[in-house]
């Protein structure tokens, strides 16, 4: 570790005072002073000191802070103050320091850690054998989170706080979260929701070979608007009605009586296991990812006259116009594109449950939208990892990420306002369903 050299550094206790103030109880930013703040500014720039890293002003506030809450934690300890008549001949007593150094957010911190002589002291703050503060963890698995592989999380500590980290340390670190997870997995959910949205992730998983896994995401909207992303699962090729009415009977013992909709892209096997998990549930295809799929089969050229072609049948008033429109789609190109024509017959059971309903509704099922947003960051944070070395390692990355979503909180209001007008509009379409998940 570097020293800081003494002409480098601000001497705090001519700042703050000459001794150090006894532990003080804990106030608002309001009520710090503001002419201390400047003092301790103006010394730091004096003596050409830098904010943060090693040695710092930032480091130097930390190492006393941390010391005054250890010295306040050993006097809880003892029952007396430093310097106490009371401590006198009282059998245990303070017994000197030792030097610790302890990685936190502003840098490497050497600190003094007190000690007792009968050894029963077991600091709090920084405990026996810690080396980090809580909110360098935090800082690495939201690095983690945000995609950064554990390379370039140890280069981004190595070279904005001066801190040698291994590689080993940030993924002990992250594994931190495998317990929140399992427990996440298994909360209690509510019992009414008015729409579910699944889909999947394609991540490379490294198990005797490279090989693409899909990851599924359930994704609800609650009767009060906002987003629920009820759980992960990661799938093994078994994608048929078995596979998926173990997801679903999952979800429905952790206590969802009722989805009004359940919203896909033509999962095999997921409509008979809905239907047979919740039977008045609606299974809904997504159009958008019917319209994709049309246009796999599709020559380029054609592609503005299939979308044109395509159009009125999603866009029609009924079930029964609908049906006209395909038909007249058949005719003008099924005998070019059969494929296409086989894959919108295949999809018409779960294609047309939307058409049902009023424009509010429709265009919130008609699409996947709601949850393309949380696979697009699940996205970034798996592609810088190449590949995992196994299941739990991509359930883990892709965890991190969805709870890294909305930080501020300013999408779940968001959310909350879109989709206002669809739940009015489920509340009566579905005859007060919606009403009993909110008694």
């Amino acid at each position: 570790m570097t020293d800081v050299m003494p002409e480098q550094m601000v001497d705090l206790d001519a700042v703050l005072g000459e001794e150090p103030a006894d532990p003080a109880p804990a106030v608002g930013l309001d009520a710090i002073d503001e002419q201390l703040i400047a003092r301790l500014a103006g010394r730091a720039r004096e003596g050409g000191l830098q904010l943060a890293g090693e040695g710092g002003l930032l480091a130097q506030l930390t190492k006393r802070l941390v010391e005054s809450a250890l010295d306040g934690e050993i006097t809880d300890h003892l029952g007396y103050d430093r310097h106490d008549a009371a401590g006198r001949d009282g059998g245990n007593s303070r017994n000197g320091h030792r030097a610790k150094t302890v990685l936190t957010e502003v840098g490497p911190v050497e600190i003094d850690v007190p000690r007792d002589r009968d050894g029963s002291f077991e600091p709090k703050i920084v405990a026996k054998r810690q080396r980090r503060l809580s909110g360098v963890d935090e800082l690495v698995i939201s690095l983690s989170a945000k995609g950064l592989t554990t390379g370039e999380v140890q280069a981004h500590l190595a070279e904005v706080y001066g801190a040698q980290v291994s590689r080993q340390t940030i993924s002990t670190i992250t594994d931190k979260v495998i317990e929140g997870m399992a427990e996440w997995q298994n909360r209690p959910l509510d019992p009414v929701y008015p729409v579910v949205f699944i889909d999947a992730i394609n991540v490379k998983i490294r198990e005797g070979k490279v090989a693409n896994r899909p990851i599924y995401v359930a994704l609800a909207v609650t009767v009060d608007g906002h987003r629920d992303i009820l759980g992960l699962w990661a799938g093994d090729g078994g994608e048929g009605a078995k596979y998926w009415l173990h997801v679903l009977t999952e979800i429905k013992n952790r206590g969802v009586n009722d989805v009004l909709m359940v919203v896909c892209d033509g999962l095999t096997g997921l409509p008979d296991a809905v239907t047979a998990t919740w039977p008045a549930t609606i299974t809904q295809t997504c159009v958008v990812h019917l319209l994709r799929n049309s246009f796999r089969y599709a020559g380029r050229q054609h592609f503005d006259a299939i979308a044109k072609a395509l159009r009125p049948i999603y866009t029609a008033p009924t079930e029964a116009a609908a049906m006209e429109r395909f038909l007249e789609f058949c005719e003008a190109w099924g005998e070019r594109y059969p494929a296409i024509v086989r894959l919108w017959e295949n999809a018409w059971a779960e294609f047309v449950p939307f058409l049902s309903f009023d424009a509010e509704i429709r265009k919130i099922v008609c699409t996947t939208n709601a949850i393309e947003s949380v696979n697009a960051r699940i996205r970034r944070a798996v592609k810088a990892r190449g590949h995992f070395p196994n299941e739990a390692a991509a359930l883990k990355c892709v965890y991190m990420a969805i709870m890294s979503l909305d930080p501020t909180g300013t999408g779940r209001r968001r959310w909350a306002i879109r989709w206002k007008p669809a739940l009015n509009a489920f509340d009566i379409a579905f005859d007060g369903r919606l009403s009993a998940g909110r008694k």
